[in-house]
């Protein structure tokens, strides 16, 4: 995926708010690009508009595949609809994709035994609890055949051990079926744990300030490695 030279303003009491200006960042295909920066930079914007909800004022963007409904989108609450079973959940946005309900069946159940919440597939969202939503909504997303993954802060809200449960959930849906993502936080121990490249973004209007590869294979990696933890030094040298 490569954004070249975006830019992005909105109106704001009778004023022009920039939020983008000539922002450019290519993610390789298949990798996970972490974008970490302060509140109310632009990094949401940005997903938007690649999730195709914002419009840009100019620039261009290529990704891997120009169809519409390319994109799963991971939001920072689980999303989903109330009224269906959490299977229900996930075959109900296959309809486009799979025509035969078994099949539909099939592909989220795989993506929810992942999770380990297949035996939980009858149940609705009111039924399972904070956490178990958001494995359902990581597995949905899965599911999705969409070839760009846009994930907006999804474990933010919730509490240390099980946010760390959901990184692995989402770690090893991933290494299964590697799809090119954008990945939203303002932790960098999540960016260092998921990400094959850390990106430090500036204030408004929002730019790079710098940016690094991380090459320790994702299933090794740990918080208390020292190669891992030494990308900590060279990412706050930089403003």
């Amino acid at each position: 995926m490569t954004i070249d030279s975006i830019c992005k303003s909105f109106p704001v009491n009778g004023k022009t708010v920039e939020v983008l200006n000539d922002f450019s960042l290519t993610v390789e295909p298949g990798s996970i690009a972490a974008l970490v920066g302060p509140s109310g930079c632009g990094k949401t914007t940005l997903l938007r508009i690649l999730g195709g909800l914002e419009r840009y004022d100019s620039g261009n963007i290529a990704t891997e595949s120009s169809e519409e409904g390319n994109v799963s989108y991971l939001f920072q609450e689980p999303r989903l609809l109330p009224w269906l079973s959490i299977l229900k959940n996930i075959t109900i946005v296959l309809r486009p994709f799979i025509d035969n309900e078994k099949d539909r069946k099939r592909r989220a159940m795989e993506f929810l035994t992942l999770v380990e919440l297949d035996e939980y597939c009858t149940l609705t969202p009111a039924e399972l609890s904070g956490g178990m939503r958001q494995r359902v909504a990581i597995a949905r997303s899965f599911a999705y055949p969409a070839p760009l993954m846009l994930l907006d802060e999804p474990f933010q809200s919730l509490d240390a051990s099980l946010r760390w449960s959901l990184v692995s959930s989402f770690s090893k849906l991933y290494e299964k079926d590697r799809r090119t993502t954008l990945f939203v936080t303002h932790d960098i121990g999540e960016a260092l744990m998921l990400a094959d490249k850390v990106v430090k973004l500036s204030k408004r209007p929002m730019r790079i300030t710098h940016s690094f590869p991380i090459d320790i294979p994702r299933e090794k990696r740990s918080l208390k490695d020292p190669a891992l933890l030494s990308h900590l030094t060279s990412f706050y040298t930089y403003p």
